[in-house]
């Protein structure tokens, strides 16, 4: 038992790596494969990781706390610009929806699950927590097109906080008892306190944030830190103040701090970014490492039968019943139909809800958390696998976006976008010179003006479809600062950058350097000035890449290659070798 915690947190940190690394190779959902791993690990079959054993009691708390940190670095990026005219969806969504979608569940669960009434209600409530744990990593993989991503990222990081409040009101009705109206009279009390307690802390914790940070008391390596120790103060203070207000707090306080304008968090939330991958893989692995081969045996057939009926029944009636007279698309509203993982949250609070109801003599309540289980694997599965296809039959996604958004737009950018169009690919150029963005119309293609570090690019430019960034302005520390500010939706490997005449930018904060060294910008102004263009060639057996450069001498510049529909960039790192069948793209003449 000593090696226990040793070897089962060596082995979570491990094995949710390699999770991680696995399923962006194959471009599967993570989160299965954490699924998975955990299970295999776990005491029934490898004994790697034994949760109950490692953390014993502490389990649950570090679980809630775990979620709680999601939560707020979630709330962080939201900004209710992006949802445009759709905010009264996403309001719908965790109101009614969450009605609609407590009293439906509960209604099925009774029978199906074959437990009492007040069980059921209780299942209900849980259940329509769905939460960042698992919403915001298949958002982040299948990136849909218009505002369907931003409805369901605030879904997601909304919803908890308002489940978790309703599961704890039902409990605490089911373990009172004394009939209707009493229960009622509880509830409001219970609603309110809830509010009053998380808006309270979180409105103060967030206060407090910007107030130290824009008085510069704290040095700049410890922004992160006092952060989330501030959002883990603000949990636990407004969970003593009321139960399971804690998560509106934090929640309410991330908003609160991505809506100010007073200091700069990037910079906090891209170590946030890093820390929640790693929360989440541990999430999940231990959430599967409990999980015994017994429990899936004697899970009913009619859990199988609830599963299904909440995934096809229950979340299209939810969200039809929500997105009435909106403004979105049939395709947008049958993607939210299609989209209502359950997650780490929901396991964990049945969990202890069972628990705390078999203590104090409510048998059979034990008899959920496996069909519970049962819910978050089969819904993490069928979103996480079926969200994808959905996204591109629907044509709000597309399965490998190839496109390439162009920062600047000047000509050597146009002769460049040209060719990629040509072969069929999607481009957007984006340049503040408002002549460039002129010549770009007439040359009929898709350009935005403005700067591409402004948070109305971020707002307004449609990454759909788009799969790398290349940085062409004529500065290169805007070419860095644009690689940085992209990092995080395309990552390190397709965010490029031009070469400099002085490469005074260390490597770790800019993009990967295009062409060449030798080939800046100034160099191939130049050479589009003196009438080189850019051409696309396919080469064959007879004219292939050493033909292609004997025939255009040492000027010619390697560009872009193009096999099988798939784009390959030419840096220093990695220079091109295209081969027969390939389209070369360079820059000749």
């Amino acid at each position: 038992m000593e090696h226990a915690l040793p070897l089962g947190l060596a082995s979570v940190v491990i094995l949710g790596a390699l999770a991680q690394w696995i399923g962006w190779r194959i471009r599967m959902p993570a989160i299965l494969l954490l699924l998975v791993f955990g299970f295999l690990a776990g005491p029934d079959v490898a004994g790697l990781i034994d949760p109950d054993a490692m953390f014993g009691a502490l389990l649950v708390p570090l679980v809630s706390l775990s979620v709680a940190f999601i939560l707020f670095e979630g709330a962080l990026t939201l900004n209710v610009r992006e949802l445009g005219e759709h905010r009264g969806v996403v309001l719908r969504l965790i109101t009614l929806g969450a009605l609609v979608g407590w009293l439906v569940t509960a209604w099925l669960a009774a029978p199906l699950l074959g437990i009492p009434r007040a069980l059921a209600l209780l299942v209900g409530a849980i259940l329509t927590l769905s939460g960042p744990t698992v919403v915001l990593p298949i958002l982040r993989q299948v990136r849909p097109a218009g505002r369907v991503g931003p409805i369901l990222k605030w879904e997601g990081i909304l919803i908890d906080p308002v489940g978790a409040s309703l599961a704890v009101l039902v409990f605490e009705g089911i373990v009172a008892g004394g009939g209707l109206e009493p229960a009622l009279g509880r509830a409001a009390v219970g609603i309110v306190k809830t509010a009053a307690a998380g808006g309270l802390v979180g409105a103060a914790g967030a206060w407090a944030l910007v107030a130290v940070l824009r008085r510069y008391w704290i040095p700049d390596h410890l922004h992160a830190l006092v952060a989330l120790a501030l959002a883990v103060a603000a949990y636990a203070a407004s969970n003593g103040m009321q139960a399971e207000s804690g998560l509106l707090a934090v929640t309410l306080m991330g908003a609160l701090l991505a809506h100010q304008r007073q200091v700069n968090l990037r910079h906090v939330l891209e170590f946030k970014e890093n820390l929640r991958t790693l929360v989440l893989s541990a999430l999940f692995l231990l959430l599967a490492a409990r999980v015994r081969a017994r429990d899936l045996a004697e899970i009913p057939f009619g859990a199988i039968v609830f599963l299904v009926a909440l995934i096809l029944v229950v979340r299209p009636l939810v969200a039809f019943v929500c997105t009435i007279g909106s403004a979105l698309s049939r395709a947008e509203r049958i993607f939210i139909m299609g989209l209502a993982p359950r997650g780490a949250v929901a396991a964990t609070v049945t969990a202890v809800f069972a628990y705390r109801l078999e203590a104090r003599g409510f048998e059979g309540a034990s008899g959920v958390v496996a069909p519970m289980f049962l819910v978050v694997a089969g819904t993490v599965a069928a979103y996480g696998l079926g969200a994808g296809p959905l996204a591109h039959r629907l044509g709000l996604a597309t399965p490998d976006p190839q496109g390439v958004l162009l920062i600047g737009a000047h000509r050597f950018a146009r002769e460049l976008a040209r060719a990629l169009r040509e072969q069929g690919h999607s481009v957007l150029l984006v340049d503040t010179n408002r002549a460039n963005v002129a010549r770009a119309r007439l040359d009929g293609l898709p350009v935005h003006e403005g700067s591409a570090l402004s948070e109305e690019a971020d707002e307004e430019i449609e990454l759909s479809g788009l799969g790398r960034v290349l940085a062409l302005t004529p500065n290169d520390e805007t070419n860095a600062l644009c690689a940085l500010h992209y990092v995080h939706l395309f990552g390190r490997r397709e965010i490029y950058q031009l070469s400099a005449e002085k490469q005074a930018i260390a490597p770790g904060l800019r993009g990967r350097i295009l062409f060449g060294n030798e080939w800046t910008y100034d160099r191939l102004d130049a050479r589009v000035e003196a009438g080189a263009k850019v051409k696309a060639t396919r080469l064959t057996g007879e004219f292939d890449f050493a033909k292609w450069r004997v025939e255009h001498g040492d000027g010619a510049v390697p560009l872009l290659s193009v096999s099988g529909g798939r784009i390959t960039v030419g840096t220093i790192d990695r220079p091109l070798a295209p081969t027969a069948g390939d389209v070369l793209i360079g820059l000749v003449g």
